[in-house]
Protein backbone atom coordinates (compact mmCIF):
# COMPACT_ATOMS: atom_id res chain seq x y z
CA UNK A 1 0.00 0.00 0.00
CA UNK A 2 1.46 3.35 -1.04
CA UNK A 3 1.21 6.23 1.44
CA UNK A 4 1.33 9.57 -0.37
CA UNK A 5 1.68 11.51 2.89
CA UNK A 6 4.78 9.52 3.81
CA UNK A 7 6.14 10.08 0.31
CA UNK A 8 5.47 13.83 0.60
CA UNK A 9 7.24 14.10 3.96
CA UNK A 10 10.21 12.14 2.58
CA UNK A 11 10.37 14.49 -0.42
CA UNK A 12 10.35 17.54 1.86
CA UNK A 13 13.28 16.23 3.90
CA UNK A 14 15.22 15.22 0.78
CA UNK A 15 14.97 18.78 -0.52
CA UNK A 16 16.03 20.36 2.77
CA UNK A 17 12.54 21.59 3.69
CA UNK A 18 11.07 21.27 7.17
CA UNK A 19 7.81 19.27 7.24
CA UNK A 20 7.06 20.18 10.87
CA UNK A 21 7.35 23.24 13.08
CA UNK A 22 9.83 23.31 15.92
CA UNK A 23 8.60 23.15 19.51
CA UNK A 24 9.63 26.81 19.89
CA UNK A 25 7.60 27.87 16.84
CA UNK A 26 4.56 25.94 18.03
CA UNK A 27 4.86 27.50 21.48
CA UNK A 28 5.09 30.98 19.95
CA UNK A 29 1.95 30.34 17.87
CA UNK A 30 -0.01 28.92 20.81
CA UNK A 31 1.08 31.83 23.00
CA UNK A 32 -0.57 34.47 20.81
CA UNK A 33 -3.60 35.95 22.53
CA UNK A 34 -5.43 37.02 19.38
CA UNK A 35 -5.21 38.98 16.11
CA UNK A 36 -2.93 42.00 15.79
CA UNK A 37 -4.24 45.15 17.43
CA UNK A 38 -3.79 48.89 16.92
CA UNK A 39 -5.37 51.79 18.73
CA UNK A 40 -8.51 53.09 17.02
CA UNK A 41 -7.52 56.24 15.20
CA UNK A 42 -3.86 55.24 14.99
CA UNK A 43 -4.40 53.82 11.50
CA UNK A 44 -7.08 54.31 8.85
CA UNK A 45 -10.45 52.62 9.30
CA UNK A 46 -11.69 51.18 5.98
CA UNK A 47 -14.07 48.58 7.38
CA UNK A 48 -17.11 50.22 5.80
CA UNK A 49 -15.92 49.48 2.26
CA UNK A 50 -17.37 46.52 0.36
CA UNK A 51 -14.34 44.24 0.69
CA UNK A 52 -14.52 40.64 -0.49
CA UNK A 53 -12.10 37.77 -1.05
CA UNK A 54 -11.85 35.37 -3.99
CA UNK A 55 -9.85 32.17 -3.57
CA UNK A 56 -10.16 28.40 -3.86
CA UNK A 57 -13.30 26.83 -2.39
CA UNK A 58 -11.41 25.28 0.53
CA UNK A 59 -8.90 28.09 1.19
CA UNK A 60 -8.85 29.54 4.69
CA UNK A 61 -5.45 31.30 4.54
CA UNK A 62 -6.84 34.47 2.99
CA UNK A 63 -3.98 36.87 2.33
CA UNK A 64 -5.84 39.55 0.39
CA UNK A 65 -9.24 41.14 -0.13
CA UNK A 66 -10.28 43.67 -2.75
CA UNK A 67 -12.60 46.58 -3.39
CA UNK A 68 -13.13 49.09 -6.21
CA UNK A 69 -14.45 52.68 -5.96
CA UNK A 70 -15.58 54.73 -9.01
CA UNK A 71 -13.97 58.19 -9.09
CA UNK A 72 -15.64 59.78 -12.11
CA UNK A 73 -14.49 60.29 -15.73
CA UNK A 74 -14.07 56.52 -16.01
CA UNK A 75 -11.38 56.34 -13.34
CA UNK A 76 -11.58 53.69 -10.62
CA UNK A 77 -9.59 53.25 -7.42
CA UNK A 78 -8.74 49.59 -6.82
CA UNK A 79 -7.64 48.74 -3.28
CA UNK A 80 -5.99 45.47 -2.30
CA UNK A 81 -5.74 44.80 1.43
CA UNK A 82 -2.95 42.42 2.42
CA UNK A 83 -2.92 40.64 5.78
CA UNK A 84 -0.44 42.22 8.23
CA UNK A 85 1.39 38.98 9.03
CA UNK A 86 4.49 40.77 10.29
CA UNK A 87 2.47 42.14 13.24
CA UNK A 88 2.31 38.63 14.73
CA UNK A 89 5.52 37.16 13.25
CA UNK A 90 8.36 39.49 14.29
CA UNK A 91 11.79 39.24 12.68
CA UNK A 92 14.20 36.70 14.20
CA UNK A 93 11.63 34.76 16.21
CA UNK A 94 11.00 31.00 16.05
CA UNK A 95 8.07 31.41 13.64
CA UNK A 96 10.16 33.71 11.46
CA UNK A 97 13.01 31.17 11.47
CA UNK A 98 10.75 28.42 10.11
CA UNK A 99 9.26 30.71 7.47
CA UNK A 100 12.73 31.96 6.55
CA UNK A 101 14.01 28.40 6.15
CA UNK A 102 11.20 26.99 3.96
CA UNK A 103 10.26 30.39 2.40
CA UNK A 104 6.93 29.06 1.07
CA UNK A 105 3.95 26.86 1.77
CA UNK A 106 4.29 23.59 -0.12
CA UNK A 107 1.11 22.30 -1.76
CA UNK A 108 1.36 18.59 -2.54
CA UNK A 109 -1.25 16.16 -3.80
CA UNK A 110 -1.02 14.42 -0.41
CA UNK A 111 -1.08 17.33 2.05
CA UNK A 112 -0.19 20.99 2.54
CA UNK A 113 2.94 21.96 4.46
CA UNK A 114 2.10 25.56 5.50
CA UNK A 115 4.81 28.18 5.93
CA UNK A 116 3.12 29.33 9.14
CA UNK A 117 1.04 27.32 11.63
CA UNK A 118 -2.64 27.15 10.76
CA UNK A 119 -3.58 29.06 13.93
CA UNK A 120 -2.01 32.08 12.24
CA UNK A 121 -2.48 31.51 8.50
CA UNK A 122 -6.11 30.38 8.65
CA UNK A 123 -7.21 32.48 11.63
CA UNK A 124 -5.19 35.21 13.35
CA UNK A 125 -3.48 36.53 10.20
CA UNK A 126 -6.19 35.55 7.72
CA UNK A 127 -8.64 38.10 6.32
CA UNK A 128 -11.57 35.81 7.01
CA UNK A 129 -15.18 36.79 6.43
CA UNK A 130 -16.63 39.03 9.12
CA UNK A 131 -13.35 39.50 11.02
CA UNK A 132 -11.80 42.89 11.79
CA UNK A 133 -8.17 42.73 10.77
CA UNK A 134 -5.21 45.08 10.26
CA UNK A 135 -3.85 45.12 6.73
CA UNK A 136 -1.46 46.88 4.41
CA UNK A 137 -3.73 48.52 1.84
CA UNK A 138 -2.40 49.21 -1.65
CA UNK A 139 -4.65 51.71 -3.43
CA UNK A 140 -4.17 52.04 -7.20
CA UNK A 141 -6.05 54.63 -9.26
CA UNK A 142 -6.80 53.27 -12.73
CA UNK A 143 -7.62 55.76 -15.49
CA UNK A 144 -10.27 55.08 -18.12
CA UNK A 145 -7.62 53.82 -20.56
CA UNK A 146 -6.22 51.31 -18.05
CA UNK A 147 -3.11 53.27 -17.09
CA UNK A 148 -2.11 53.74 -13.45
CA UNK A 149 -2.70 57.37 -12.54
CA UNK A 150 -1.65 57.20 -8.89
CA UNK A 151 -1.04 54.81 -6.00
CA UNK A 152 -0.71 54.89 -2.22
CA UNK A 153 0.12 52.44 0.57
CA UNK A 154 -1.05 52.58 4.18
CA UNK A 155 -2.01 50.47 7.19
CA UNK A 156 -5.73 50.19 7.88
CA UNK A 157 -8.49 48.25 9.58
CA UNK A 158 -10.51 46.17 7.10
CA UNK A 159 -13.39 43.69 7.20
CA UNK A 160 -14.11 41.00 4.61
CA UNK A 161 -17.83 41.12 3.73
CA UNK A 162 -17.91 37.93 1.62
CA UNK A 163 -15.66 34.91 1.08
CA UNK A 164 -16.07 33.91 -2.56
CA UNK A 165 -14.69 31.03 -4.64
CA UNK A 166 -13.06 31.16 -8.07
CA UNK A 167 -15.18 28.62 -9.91
CA UNK A 168 -18.65 29.74 -8.82
CA UNK A 169 -17.85 33.43 -9.16
CA UNK A 170 -16.11 32.89 -12.52
CA UNK A 171 -19.17 31.09 -13.88
CA UNK A 172 -21.39 33.99 -12.82
CA UNK A 173 -19.08 36.66 -14.27
CA UNK A 174 -18.98 34.75 -17.56
CA UNK A 175 -22.75 34.21 -17.67
CA UNK A 176 -22.48 30.44 -17.17
CA UNK A 177 -24.09 30.22 -13.74
CA UNK A 178 -26.13 31.99 -11.07
CA UNK A 179 -24.72 34.49 -8.60
CA UNK A 180 -23.08 32.75 -5.63
CA UNK A 181 -25.17 32.88 -2.45
CA UNK A 182 -22.92 35.45 -0.75
CA UNK A 183 -23.09 37.76 -3.78
CA UNK A 184 -26.86 37.70 -3.66
CA UNK A 185 -26.94 38.12 0.13
CA UNK A 186 -24.69 41.18 0.48
CA UNK A 187 -26.32 44.41 -0.72
CA UNK A 188 -24.44 46.06 -3.57
CA UNK A 189 -21.86 43.30 -3.87
CA UNK A 190 -22.96 42.23 -7.35
CA UNK A 191 -22.40 45.73 -8.73
CA UNK A 192 -19.08 45.94 -6.85
CA UNK A 193 -17.81 42.71 -8.41
CA UNK A 194 -18.95 43.74 -11.90
CA UNK A 195 -16.92 46.93 -11.47
CA UNK A 196 -13.88 44.96 -10.30
CA UNK A 197 -14.20 42.64 -13.29
CA UNK A 198 -14.44 45.55 -15.74
CA UNK A 199 -11.34 47.23 -14.28
CA UNK A 200 -9.42 43.96 -14.30
CA UNK A 201 -10.22 43.48 -17.99
CA UNK A 202 -9.00 47.01 -18.62
CA UNK A 203 -5.73 46.37 -16.80
CA UNK A 204 -5.18 43.10 -18.61
CA UNK A 205 -5.83 44.55 -22.06
CA UNK A 206 -3.29 47.34 -21.58
CA UNK A 207 -0.71 44.99 -20.10
CA UNK A 208 -0.95 42.62 -23.06
CA UNK A 209 -0.77 45.57 -25.46
CA UNK A 210 2.62 46.32 -23.91
CA UNK A 211 3.82 42.75 -24.39
CA UNK A 212 2.62 40.79 -21.33
CA UNK A 213 2.25 37.17 -22.42
CA UNK A 214 -1.04 35.30 -22.77
CA UNK A 215 -0.34 31.90 -21.19
CA UNK A 216 -2.63 29.19 -19.87
CA UNK A 217 -0.72 26.31 -18.33
CA UNK A 218 -2.60 23.48 -16.66
CA UNK A 219 -2.06 22.78 -12.96
CA UNK A 220 -3.18 19.41 -11.66
CA UNK A 221 -5.49 19.25 -8.62
CA UNK A 222 -5.80 15.99 -6.72
CA UNK A 223 -9.36 14.65 -6.39
CA UNK A 224 -10.15 12.37 -3.45
CA UNK A 225 -13.30 10.31 -2.80
CA UNK A 226 -13.68 8.78 0.65
CA UNK A 227 -9.99 9.34 1.27
CA UNK A 228 -8.88 7.63 -1.94
CA UNK A 229 -7.10 9.45 -4.79
CA UNK A 230 -9.33 9.19 -7.86
CA UNK A 231 -8.01 11.73 -10.37
CA UNK A 232 -5.67 14.60 -11.18
CA UNK A 233 -7.62 17.30 -12.99
CA UNK A 234 -6.59 20.70 -14.36
CA UNK A 235 -7.60 23.91 -12.60
CA UNK A 236 -9.53 25.86 -15.27
CA UNK A 237 -8.88 29.55 -15.77
CA UNK A 238 -11.82 31.93 -15.59
CA UNK A 239 -12.63 35.60 -15.13
CA UNK A 240 -12.51 35.38 -11.33
CA UNK A 241 -8.97 33.96 -11.36
CA UNK A 242 -7.94 36.58 -13.90
CA UNK A 243 -9.46 39.35 -11.77
CA UNK A 244 -7.32 38.39 -8.78
CA UNK A 245 -4.26 37.97 -10.98
CA UNK A 246 -4.71 41.43 -12.52
CA UNK A 247 -5.23 43.12 -9.14
CA UNK A 248 -2.26 41.23 -7.67
CA UNK A 249 -0.02 42.43 -10.49
CA UNK A 250 -1.21 46.01 -10.02
CA UNK A 251 -0.57 45.86 -6.26
CA UNK A 252 2.85 44.25 -6.66
CA UNK A 253 3.92 46.84 -9.22
CA UNK A 254 2.71 49.74 -7.06
CA UNK A 255 4.54 48.30 -4.04
CA UNK A 256 7.82 48.03 -5.94
CA UNK A 257 7.48 51.61 -7.16
CA UNK A 258 6.54 52.84 -3.68
CA UNK A 259 9.72 51.37 -2.20
CA UNK A 260 11.81 52.87 -5.01
CA UNK A 261 10.25 56.31 -4.49
CA UNK A 262 11.00 56.13 -0.76
CA UNK A 263 14.64 55.24 -1.45
CA UNK A 264 14.12 51.88 0.26
CA UNK A 265 15.53 48.50 -0.74
CA UNK A 266 13.23 45.89 -2.23
CA UNK A 267 13.17 42.24 -3.22
CA UNK A 268 12.21 42.17 -6.88
CA UNK A 269 10.64 39.28 -8.74
CA UNK A 270 12.30 39.09 -12.17
CA UNK A 271 12.05 36.93 -15.26
CA UNK A 272 15.03 37.49 -17.48
CA UNK A 273 15.05 37.60 -21.28
CA UNK A 274 14.62 33.97 -22.43
CA UNK A 275 17.87 32.14 -23.19
CA UNK A 276 16.15 29.68 -25.57
CA UNK A 277 14.51 32.30 -27.77
CA UNK A 278 15.67 30.47 -30.90
CA UNK A 279 13.50 27.47 -29.95
CA UNK A 280 10.51 29.78 -29.38
CA UNK A 281 11.14 31.19 -32.86
CA UNK A 282 11.20 27.64 -34.26
CA UNK A 283 7.94 26.74 -32.50
CA UNK A 284 6.25 29.81 -33.95
CA UNK A 285 7.66 29.11 -37.42
CA UNK A 286 6.23 25.58 -37.35
CA UNK A 287 2.82 27.19 -36.77
CA UNK A 288 3.21 29.69 -39.60
CA UNK A 289 4.40 32.76 -37.64
CA UNK A 290 7.75 34.50 -38.01
CA UNK A 291 9.18 36.02 -34.84
CA UNK A 292 12.15 38.41 -34.68
CA UNK A 293 15.62 36.91 -34.21
CA UNK A 294 16.01 38.77 -30.90
CA UNK A 295 13.63 38.39 -27.91
CA UNK A 296 10.56 40.58 -28.38
CA UNK A 297 7.71 40.35 -25.88
CA UNK A 298 5.17 42.18 -28.03
CA UNK A 299 5.82 39.94 -31.02
CA UNK A 300 5.58 36.82 -28.87
CA UNK A 301 2.33 38.04 -27.31
CA UNK A 302 0.89 38.67 -30.79
CA UNK A 303 1.71 35.09 -31.75
CA UNK A 304 0.26 33.65 -28.54
CA UNK A 305 -2.97 35.63 -28.80
CA UNK A 306 -3.43 34.51 -32.39
CA UNK A 307 -2.85 30.87 -31.46
CA UNK A 308 -5.34 31.11 -28.60
CA UNK A 309 -8.00 32.39 -31.00
CA UNK A 310 -7.14 29.76 -33.61
CA UNK A 311 -6.89 26.67 -31.37
CA UNK A 312 -8.12 27.32 -27.82
CA UNK A 313 -8.34 23.59 -27.06
CA UNK A 314 -4.60 23.10 -27.67
CA UNK A 315 -3.43 26.40 -26.23
CA UNK A 316 -2.47 24.94 -22.84
CA UNK A 317 -0.01 22.60 -24.58
CA UNK A 318 1.61 25.49 -26.45
CA UNK A 319 1.65 27.57 -23.26
CA UNK A 320 3.46 24.86 -21.35
CA UNK A 321 6.14 24.64 -24.02
CA UNK A 322 6.64 28.42 -23.99
CA UNK A 323 6.77 28.54 -20.18
CA UNK A 324 9.49 25.87 -20.14
CA UNK A 325 11.48 27.82 -22.70
CA UNK A 326 11.06 31.15 -20.89
CA UNK A 327 12.80 29.75 -17.83
CA UNK A 328 12.08 30.29 -14.14
CA UNK A 329 11.55 33.53 -12.28
CA UNK A 330 13.89 34.51 -9.47
CA UNK A 331 14.21 36.93 -6.58
CA UNK A 332 16.79 39.71 -6.75
CA UNK A 333 17.57 42.35 -4.13
CA UNK A 334 17.42 45.91 -5.45
CA UNK A 335 19.16 48.53 -3.34
CA UNK A 336 18.71 52.30 -3.69
CA UNK A 337 20.48 53.54 -6.80
CA UNK A 338 20.58 50.08 -8.40
CA UNK A 339 18.59 48.72 -11.32
CA UNK A 340 17.54 45.10 -11.70
CA UNK A 341 16.03 43.21 -14.67
CA UNK A 342 12.29 43.43 -15.13
CA UNK A 343 9.73 40.69 -15.65
CA UNK A 344 9.76 39.60 -19.31
CA UNK A 345 6.52 37.60 -19.05
CA UNK A 346 4.54 40.49 -17.55
CA UNK A 347 6.27 43.24 -19.55
CA UNK A 348 6.88 45.13 -16.29
CA UNK A 349 10.12 46.75 -15.18
CA UNK A 350 9.14 47.16 -11.50
CA UNK A 351 7.73 44.07 -9.86
CA UNK A 352 7.81 42.41 -6.45
CA UNK A 353 5.86 39.79 -4.52
CA UNK A 354 3.76 41.29 -1.73
CA UNK A 355 0.22 39.89 -1.73
CA UNK A 356 0.67 36.48 -0.04
CA UNK A 357 2.62 36.93 3.23
CA UNK A 358 0.92 33.94 4.86
CA UNK A 359 2.20 31.67 2.10
CA UNK A 360 5.48 33.19 0.79
CA UNK A 361 8.41 34.57 2.75
CA UNK A 362 9.44 37.09 0.04
CA UNK A 363 6.01 38.73 0.53
CA UNK A 364 6.61 38.90 4.28
CA UNK A 365 10.02 40.48 3.64
CA UNK A 366 8.38 43.03 1.34
CA UNK A 367 5.75 43.77 3.98
CA UNK A 368 8.45 44.54 6.53
CA UNK A 369 10.26 46.80 4.07
CA UNK A 370 6.99 48.65 3.34
CA UNK A 371 6.17 49.12 7.02
CA UNK A 372 9.67 50.46 7.68
CA UNK A 373 9.32 52.89 4.76
CA UNK A 374 5.88 54.03 5.94
CA UNK A 375 7.28 54.68 9.42
CA UNK A 376 10.36 56.44 8.08
CA UNK A 377 12.58 53.94 9.86
CA UNK A 378 15.61 51.90 8.79
CA UNK A 379 15.28 48.71 6.74
CA UNK A 380 14.93 45.56 8.87
CA UNK A 381 17.46 43.89 6.55
CA UNK A 382 20.99 44.93 5.64
CA UNK A 383 22.15 44.96 2.02
CA UNK A 384 24.09 41.70 2.12
CA UNK A 385 21.39 39.96 4.16
CA UNK A 386 18.77 40.97 1.59
CA UNK A 387 20.92 39.68 -1.26
CA UNK A 388 21.43 36.38 0.55
CA UNK A 389 17.72 36.10 1.28
CA UNK A 390 16.84 36.68 -2.38
CA UNK A 391 19.13 33.84 -3.44
CA UNK A 392 17.82 31.59 -0.65
CA UNK A 393 14.17 32.27 -1.53
CA UNK A 394 14.85 31.43 -5.17
CA UNK A 395 16.55 28.18 -4.16
CA UNK A 396 13.80 27.13 -1.75
CA UNK A 397 11.07 28.02 -4.23
CA UNK A 398 12.77 25.65 -6.65
CA UNK A 399 13.02 22.96 -3.96
CA UNK A 400 9.34 23.37 -3.10
CA UNK A 401 8.41 23.11 -6.78
CA UNK A 402 10.43 19.89 -7.01
CA UNK A 403 8.59 18.46 -3.99
CA UNK A 404 5.19 19.38 -5.42
CA UNK A 405 6.14 17.93 -8.79
CA UNK A 406 7.57 14.74 -7.25
CA UNK A 407 4.47 14.05 -5.16
CA UNK A 408 2.24 14.87 -8.12
CA UNK A 409 4.21 12.32 -10.16
CA UNK A 410 3.83 9.74 -7.39
CA UNK A 411 0.09 10.42 -7.33
CA UNK A 412 -0.08 10.15 -11.12
CA UNK A 413 1.92 6.90 -11.07
CA UNK A 414 -0.55 5.54 -8.52
CA UNK A 415 -3.47 6.42 -10.80
CA UNK A 416 -1.75 5.02 -13.90
CA UNK A 417 -0.49 1.80 -12.30
CA UNK A 418 -3.46 -0.25 -13.62
CA UNK A 419 -3.17 1.22 -17.15
CA UNK A 420 0.14 -0.19 -18.41
CA UNK A 421 -0.06 -0.58 -22.18
CA UNK A 422 -2.54 2.25 -22.73
CA UNK A 423 -1.78 4.79 -25.47
CA UNK A 424 -2.17 8.55 -24.87
CA UNK A 425 -1.84 11.81 -26.80
CA UNK A 426 1.11 13.75 -25.36
CA UNK A 427 3.25 16.85 -25.71
CA UNK A 428 6.99 17.22 -25.10
CA UNK A 429 7.51 19.41 -22.01
CA UNK A 430 11.25 19.15 -21.48
CA UNK A 431 14.45 18.05 -23.18
CA UNK A 432 17.74 18.02 -21.27
CA UNK A 433 20.72 15.83 -20.46
CA UNK A 434 18.54 13.73 -18.14
CA UNK A 435 16.09 12.85 -20.89
CA UNK A 436 12.92 13.82 -22.73
CA UNK A 437 9.71 14.49 -20.82
CA UNK A 438 6.11 14.37 -22.02
CA UNK A 439 2.73 15.24 -20.53
CA UNK A 440 -0.65 13.55 -20.99
CA UNK A 441 -4.00 15.18 -20.28
CA UNK A 442 -6.12 12.65 -18.34
CA UNK A 443 -5.03 12.10 -15.75
CA UNK A 444 -2.88 15.21 -15.96
CA UNK A 445 0.56 13.61 -15.67
CA UNK A 446 4.15 14.00 -16.83
CA UNK A 447 6.57 11.17 -17.48
CA UNK A 448 9.82 10.25 -19.20
CA UNK A 449 9.96 9.16 -22.83
CA UNK A 450 12.43 6.27 -22.68
CA UNK A 451 12.07 5.05 -26.29
CA UNK A 452 11.56 7.02 -29.49
CA UNK A 453 12.70 10.41 -28.19
CA UNK A 454 15.13 11.17 -31.01
CA UNK A 455 14.73 14.52 -32.81
CA UNK A 456 12.01 15.75 -30.45
CA UNK A 457 11.96 19.13 -28.71
CA UNK A 458 9.74 21.10 -26.35
CA UNK A 459 6.28 21.67 -27.78
CA UNK A 460 6.22 18.69 -30.16
CA UNK A 461 3.01 16.61 -30.17
CA UNK A 462 3.08 12.81 -30.34
CA UNK A 463 1.41 9.61 -29.13
CA UNK A 464 2.94 7.57 -26.34
CA UNK A 465 2.37 4.17 -24.73
CA UNK A 466 2.62 3.72 -20.96
CA UNK A 467 5.17 0.97 -20.28
CA UNK A 468 6.14 1.29 -16.59
CA UNK A 469 5.26 3.05 -13.32
CA UNK A 470 7.03 3.25 -9.96
CA UNK A 471 4.82 4.94 -7.38
CA UNK A 472 7.46 5.24 -4.65
CA UNK A 473 9.91 7.01 -6.97
CA UNK A 474 7.29 8.87 -8.99
CA UNK A 475 8.49 7.36 -12.24
CA UNK A 476 6.21 7.12 -15.25
CA UNK A 477 7.85 5.75 -18.39
CA UNK A 478 6.48 6.04 -21.91
CA UNK A 479 7.54 4.80 -25.32
CA UNK A 480 6.72 6.62 -28.52
CA UNK A 481 3.73 5.06 -30.26
CA UNK A 482 2.77 5.27 -33.94
CA UNK A 483 0.07 7.77 -34.80
CA UNK A 484 -3.39 6.34 -35.40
Amino acid sequence: MHDLKRIARRAMLARGLLPEFSAEAQAQAHGLSGPAEAARGAIADLRDLAWSSIDNDDSRDLDQIEVAEPLGSGAVKVSVAIADVDALVPVRTALDAHARHNTTSVYTAAQIFPMLPERLSTDLTSLGEGADRIAIVVGVTIAADGTVADFELKRAWVRNRAKLAYDALGAWLEGRGPAPARVAAVAGLAEQLRLQDAVAQRLKALRHLHGALTLDTLEGRAVFERGELTDLVPEPRNRARELIEDFMIAANTATARFLAQRGAPSMRRVLRTPARWERIVALAAALGTRLPAQPDGRALEGFLSARYRAEPARFADLSLGIVKLLGRGEYVAELPGESTPGHFGLAISDYTHSTAPNRRFPDLITQRLVKAALAGGPSPYGAEELRALAAHCTLQEDNAAHVEREVRKCAAALLLEPRIGTTFAAIVTGVNEQGTWVRIARPLAEGKLVRGFEHLDVGDALRVKLIHTDVERGHIDFARAPRD
